[in-house]
């Protein structure tokens, strides 16, 4: 009996020692829970990853706005405009205090944007407008154009036929580039003798866009393309009918592929878009809007102060200056800036 007794009781002692542990790991996980719910939400929708750029834009927003104690959640619609509308009516019942949209289509998103602002969120346009936001925030697109316009009357000064290969006609930056590169155009010799959009930014479509302009005709001296995922379709087109090098071929983006194609000499000019900056900013400001700070007065030098005319409305706009990149700044702008290395640049170059 003694010896039974003896076995319970270190039993009993055990089982103490457990509850014990248990009831203290309980208490650490609701207080590091707690701390979780004080920090700021912020929900972040993509468009989709399709195009290259914006993995960097996501890498970087999220380590600024976590460096300044916010939560990020990131979610990607895959082009689909259902897919983002559900997204941000989960972030609305989620309560975020901020809503970051890289919108597929800007128009499809008004009544949900308009349902996330009746419950006090915060929503920012980032790179594409959607009305009735409380911030856009932008590369200065119809700068964009006018960069790839001035690029190919100097490549080709002797005017010619070129093609124009937009992106999606849903993306309202589309407009804004093209409205920039046809008043590029409008005193030059060039003429736009084909055009056409790539639906979602399908870089397939590109391909068949060149092939059509290439049936009206093959006395072509310049593309512009919408971005440089466009360009890899249109530079293949060319290179198959043997025009590649020859051609004047112009986008946006700096994607590396298009900067070993601008060393290789088959891409003329691509725009750098300092999307890691506008990536940051983007994070400071969504912070100080979810803290409800006035954001038109100037920290760290980042300030909001012009507005955008969304069809109905003045917003607060803040857009971010572009590069034209040519074979002779590169080195200067996108190896030395550290965008990319010389090593991957310059790959396929001896």
């Amino acid at each position: 009996m003694k010896r039974k007794t003896g076995i319970f009781l270190i039993i009993g002692v055990l089982v103490l020692i457990l509850l014990t542990g248990c009831g203290t790991g309980t208490e650490e996980t609701a207080s590091e829970d707690s701390k979780e719910a004080d920090k700021l939400q912020i929900g972040l929708s993509f468009d989709s990853f399709v195009i290259e750029r914006w993995l960097r834009d996501r890498d970087m927003f999220v380590s600024t706005a976590q460096g300044l104690g916010a939560e990020v959640n990131v979610q990607v619609a895959g082009g689909v405009v259902d897919e983002q509308i559900s997204q941000i009516e989960y972030f609305i019942q989620k309560k975020m205090d901020v809503i970051v949209i890289i919108p597929i289509d800007g128009d499809a998103l008004y009544d949900v944007v308009k349902e996330a602002k009746s419950k006090g969120i915060y929503v920012i346009c980032y790179d594409r407008i959607t009305p009735n936001v409380d911030l856009y925030i932008t590369i200065d697109n119809e700068m964009v154009g006018t960069l790839m316009g001035e690029s190919l009357i100097k490549a080709c000064p002797d005017g010619g036929n070129i093609f124009a290969i937009y992106g999606s006609p849903t993306d309202k930056n589309v407009e804004e580039v093209e409205k920039g590169f046809k008043e590029a155009l409008k005193d030059s010799n060039l003429d736009i003798v084909y055009s056409g959009y790539c639906d979602n930014w399908l870089a397939e479509l590109a391909a068949t866009h060149v092939n059509k302009g290439l049936e009206v005709t093959d006395d072509v001296v310049g593309v512009m393309c919408g971005n440089d995922d466009l360009a890899s379709q249109a530079v293949k087109v060319l290179s198959e009918n043997r025009l590649a090098g020859q051609v004047a071929v112009v986008a946006q983006d700096a994607d590396l592929a298009a900067c070993q194609r601008i060393v290789e000499g088959t891409q003329t000019m691509t725009v750098y878009k300092p999307i890691e900056q506008e990536a940051s900013t983007a994070a400071e400001l969504a912070v100080r809007l979810g803290n409800g700070e006035d954001i038109s007065k100037e920290e760290n030098g980042i300030s909001v102060n012009e507005t955008f005319n969304d069809g109905s409305n003045e917003i607060p706009y803040y857009k971010i200056t572009p590069v034209a990149v040519t074979a002779e700044n590169l080195d200067e702008v996108i190896i030395d800036g550290g965008f990319h290395t010389r090593e991957d640049v310059y790959l396929n170059v001896k």
